[in-house]
């Protein structure tokens, strides 16, 4: 199996073209080209070459995969989530973003019951930037991916915890999933 880099937004694109359960990012892109989706078994990775004179090795990259999951098979969900990417997220913000655009890449269609998480006197997630900056001129509305779904950040991070917590458990992750996941935050 060879190695390739890609930037954020193709693997973003890749992602959301998932189908099923512990689809790969090959199996994705196969269908996607109008290939033929086989079970491919992993070999070492071996390095691309460059197609200049130089032969420069080109950087290797390891394309995650992001399954569906649907309010049953959430329970799963940390294995969804890529460490290595989660860990080039700056600051709390960022990795609170990541892991709510994981959730939203791996189950889009479900994702608007995060509408229904808010404060006693707080708006947390809307579909709009104006929406939030209406309930609060402080929310500081960040775009959770290119989801078209908008998230308060400017909570202290055990809030952010908390606000991801009742996200998990809305897809019905178990408690002990859902402490792993918001630790990363």
């Amino acid at each position: 199996m060879k190695y390739i880099e890609v930037d954020e937004e193709l693997y973003r694109h890749i992602a959301s073209k998932t189908e099923q359960i512990g689809e790969s990012a090959s199996d994705i892109l196969r269908r996607i080209l109008g290939l033929q989706v086989e079970s491919v078994v992993e070999a070492a990775p071996e390095e691309i070459s460059h197609p200049s004179l130089e032969q420069e090795p080109v950087k290797k990259a390891k394309v995650a995969t992001v399954a569906p999951v649907t309010a049953k098979a959430v329970s799963k969900f940390s294995h969804l989530i890529d460490a290595e990417l989660l860990a080039s997220q700056k600051g709390a913000v960022g990795r609170f973003l990541f892991i709510l655009d994981t959730v939203y890449q791996a189950s889009p269609k479900q994702f608007e019951q995060v509408l229904q998480i808010q404060g006693r006197d707080r708006l947390y997630f809307a579909t709009s930037k104006d929406a939030l900056l209406k309930a609060s001129k402080s929310a500081n509305p960040k775009e959770i991916g290119q989801s078209g779904f908008w998230v308060t950040t400017n909570n202290n991070t055990a809030k952010k915890r908390t606000i991801l917590s009742e996200v998990l458990l809305q897809f019905k992750a178990d408690e002990e999933q859902v402490t792993q996941i918001v630790e990363k935050i």
